[in-house]
């Protein structure tokens, strides 16, 4: 009986996931990890390239459009490449992101993640952009360096 409750509930987890159980229409407070699965500068050399993923990091979690996603694809190509000097490196960490960065896939790191799976490319209302800006504004008087400083 045990074994046929969890087998249940696995079940309607899985179901759950898929379909965006739950209310998920609201932005959600704004995180950003760096890099997220990228390290955010070279244990090597002194370059630094956090604040390049922060600052896509920010443009991830508000979402849009998908020309707004390729262009924030292409400022984190061009803010690496600029602050590295290594074009290899910046299109290496471009192309992670127009593949691993998808709306669609359920990861923490999606195109819109502070949006319910749901949302995937669509452009924000102006109240909307309101309220993340709002949200991005107690983000910084909690966190005025961002996450690079820590």
């Amino acid at each position: 009986m045990f074994r046929f409750i969890l087998t249940r509930a696995s079940l309607l987890a899985s179901v759950c996931m898929l379909v965006a159980c739950g209310e998920e229409s609201e932005l959600a407070p704004f995180t950003s990890d760096g890099c997220s699965l990228f390290p955010d500068a070279s244990v090597i050399t002194s370059q630094d390239w956090c604040s390049c993923c922060f600052e896509h990091d920010i443009a991830y979690w508000k979402g849009g459009t998908g020309e707004e996603r390729e262009a924030a694809d292409a400022a984190l190509r061009d803010c690496v490449a600029q602050r590295t000097g290594n074009s290899v490196l910046a299109e290496v960490m471009y192309e992670g992101v127009r593949f691993g960065g998808s709306p669609y896939f359920y990861n923490w790191y999606r195109w819109g993640y502070g949006w319910g799976y749901e949302r995937q490319y669509q452009e924000l209302t102006r109240e909307e952009s309101a309220l993340a800006d709002l949200m991005l504004e107690e983000f910084f008087e909690e966190s005025p360096a961002g996450v690079c400083a820590i």
